[in-house]
C-alpha cells in the first residue's frame, strides 16, 4: 500500500496530492503536524520534512519526484506533455525557476518580519517578476505550457496562491488579470477541492 506524509498547507504537499489525485493511485494520507512528525515518517526520510510517500517500500521525498512517480503509472490528460515535445521542455526550466528563485522571493515576502534588511515592498516586487512572466505564458490560452494543464501549471500553482495570499487585495489590483483567472480555475477544480478537504 501507497503511504503520503502530508501536511495541507505546505505548497510542496500540495503539488505532490494534486498529482497523486488526478493518476487515481490509491494512497493513504497522514496528516503530520510539523511540530511533532510521526517516528514512521523520520524513518523512512531522515531530512523530516514532508511529503514522504512510500510506494510499495520505495521512499520517495521529494514533491517534484512524487509528482513524476504518480504520472508514470498514468497521465490521463497528457500532464508531461508527450504530445507536444516542444513545450515539454519548457516544464522543467519554469518549475526550477519556480523552485529556486521565485521560493526565495515568496519566503522573504511572507516573512518580511525575519528580513528587516528590505521593505517587505521590495521582496515582492522581486517576486513579481516571475508573476509577469507566468501572465505573459498565458496570452491566448489557459495553461502556462498548453491548452489543458501540465506538471509545470501544478507544480507553481501552490506557490503562486501563496504569494497572492500574502495581500489578496494587492494581487487582486495587479494587472496580471490572465494569471489570477488561472489561479482561480485552480482554485475551483475538484483537484484542489479534493486534496484541501478534511
Amino acid at each position: 500500500m501507497n503511504t503520503l506524509y502530508s501536511f495541507r498547507r505546505c505548497p510542496y504537499a500540495m503539488r505532490a496530492r494534486m498529482a497523486l489525485r488526478y493518476s487515481g493511485v490509491a494512497v493513504d494520507i497522514v496528516e503530520v503536524s510539523l511540530k511533532a512528525k510521526p517516528d514512521e515518517m523520520l524513518a523512512l526520510s531522515g531530512k523530516g520534512t514532508v511529503p514522504v510517500l512510500n510506494a510499495d517500500g520505495r521512499v520517495i521525498d521529494e514533491s517534484l519526484d512524487i509528482m513524476r512517480w504518480a504520472l508514470a503509472q498514468n497521465d490521463p490528460q497528457d500532464w508531461l506533455l508527450k504530445d507536444d515535445p516542444g513545450a515539454a521542455v519548457q516544464i522543467a526550466p519554469l518549475i526550477e525557476q519556480n523552485d529556486q528563485v521565485f521560493k526565495v522571493h515568496l519566503n522573504r515576502y511572507k516573512y518580511a518580519e525575519r528580513y528587516p534588511e528590505q521593505p517587505m515592498e521590495v521582496y515582492r516586487g522581486e517576486g513579481e517578476v516571475f508573476l509577469q512572466r507566468l501572465d505573459e505564458l498565458l496570452e491566448g490560452r489557459d495553461y502556462l505550457l498548453a491548452s489543458h494543464p501540465s506538471l509545470a501549471d501544478v507544480a507553481l500553482m501552490p506557490f503562486v496562491r501563496q504569494f497572492a495570499h500574502v495581500d489578496r487585495d494587492w494581487f487582486a489590483q495587479t494587472p496580471y488579470r490572465r494569471l489570477q483567472d488561472w489561479l482561480q480555475r485552480f482554485l475551483d477544480s475538484e483537484l484542489f477541492t479534493g486534496v484541501m478537504r478534511k
